[in-house]
């Protein structure tokens, strides 16, 4: 495959987002306003539900992003999200802010959209985007700066081909994606039909209480489970080279429901073992999910497992009782709780037996959820090894 040197800038123009007024964000609203943290490191788009932002001023029509605009990440919200671009995944919903680019005027005999997605991705040109960023506590980058980016390039058909190539594993990711949505959907709206709306089986013959069924308790978490609370070890111990058990601190990286460990510890500390409820104990406090794999915490997490067994309720419980983030704990600089606070949670517990019905629906829907979650992660590990080698030639299409 015969390949071309040009700088992006030959190809493209990037245009500066709107400064949108703070004034105006709200909680709920027709528009998002995109930020870095709307990019996954490795690159693709992302919602996240509870934390994006809408906005409710006047909105100019060339700042509202269309389905498929590429978008790149001008600023280092979080480590690594520098350069990352995506694809914007639907019109009049997402708003183009001042700290993202969008890539248009894109020359179509140098470049095609899609590969140019899947370029920006390349350890190449996000090294060169990093290269040449400014600043010391948040870096940044510019339209000019990314238009010196060198790359190699095939003619554009071949693009094409690489980039459907690719995208044909993104197609499967994104799939197994909205089926853990759903199953996770259904799951949750189970449990708030049984525990919450108290539409239970058997409720008909159950006497309430002050709004208590009859039979049911109070109990303290301590009391509910086993409780071990993360410890940071030296970072003397810590390397990205996989060496020894993935280390997670609970602040980055937290996952949907599942953690995506980037740093490893050679050293074991504090352990969280598979199926262990992540619990996050500094800011934002409650934030809540699984593990895949053995692995060492720190201070900003504990790890929760059930004294009865009864995980997949606990794990939901808590999920419906953290409803957002925040709810406890104090600080003057950042929200955190101590062992005394979590130990002391207080949960109301239904009968053993209506726990082991739920189970019996819950327990294989989580388990459906783990095997989706572990064809992500193969995926992606698969499109990574394709991306550089289809880029370079190494692999013809």
């Amino acid at each position: 495959m015969k390949l071309r040197e040009v700088q992006l800038g030959e190809g493209i123009h990037i245009k500066h987002g709107f400064a949108f007024k703070g004034e105006f964000f709200s909680d709920a609203g027709q528009y998002i306003v995109l930020t870095p943290g709307n990019f996954n490191e490795q690159g693709g788009f992302r919602i996240r539900p509870g934390k994006d932002r809408a906005y409710l001023g006047d909105t100019p029509d060339e700042f509202i992003l269309s389905e498929n605009d590429l978008i790149v990440a001008m600023t280092e919200q979080g480590p690594g999200l520098l350069g990352s671009s995506a694809l914007v995944p639907e019109s009049n919903r997402f708003l183009h802010n001042q700290r993202l680019g969008l890539v248009e005027q894109i020359d179509n005999t140098l470049f095609d959209k899609l590969f140019l997605y899947y370029l920006f991705n390349t350890h190449n040109v996000r090294g060169q985007i990093s290269g040449s960023a400014s600043g010391t506590k948040v870096r940044h980058t510019s339209p000019e700066r990314i238009y010196r980016v060198r790359v190699k390039t095939p003619d554009v058909p071949t693009q094409r081909k690489i980039g459907s190539v690719l995208k044909a594993y993104d197609d499967l990711i994104e799939n197994n994606r909205r089926r853990i949505q759903l199953l996770e959907q259904s799951a949750r709206l189970l449990y708030k039909e049984w525990f919450i709306r108290l539409r239970f089986p058997g409720h008909e013959h159950v006497k309430i209480k002050d709004g208590v069924p009859e039979g049911w308790k109070k109990e303290k978490l301590s009391d509910l489970a086993n409780i071990t609370m993360g410890q940071s070890p030296a970072s003397t111990f810590y390397n990205q080279n996989g060496i020894g058990l993935p280390f997670h601190q609970g602040v980055t990286n937290f996952g949907d429901r599942f953690p995506e460990n980037q740093t490893y510890c050679s050293k074991e500390f504090r352990i969280a073992e598979p199926g262990d409820i992540l619990f996050s104990v500094r800011a934002p406090v409650g934030r809540i999910n699984v593990t895949l794999n053995r692995i060492v915490i720190g201070r900003g997490l504990a790890a929760i497992h059930s004294k009865r067994k009864h995980q997949s309720f606990l794990f939901y419980q808590l999920k419906n009782h953290f409803f957002k983030e925040d709810m406890i704990g104090g600080g003057a600089i950042f929200a955190a709780i101590t062992k005394k606070d979590l130990h002391g949670v207080e949960l109301f517990m239904p009968p053993d037996t209506l726990i082991g019905f739920f189970e019996n629906q819950a327990c294989p829907i989580d388990s459906q959820i783990e095997s989706l979650h572990k064809g992500i992660i193969l995926l992606t590990k698969a499109r990574d090894l394709l991306l550089p080698r289809l880029m370079n030639g190494e692999i013809a299409v």
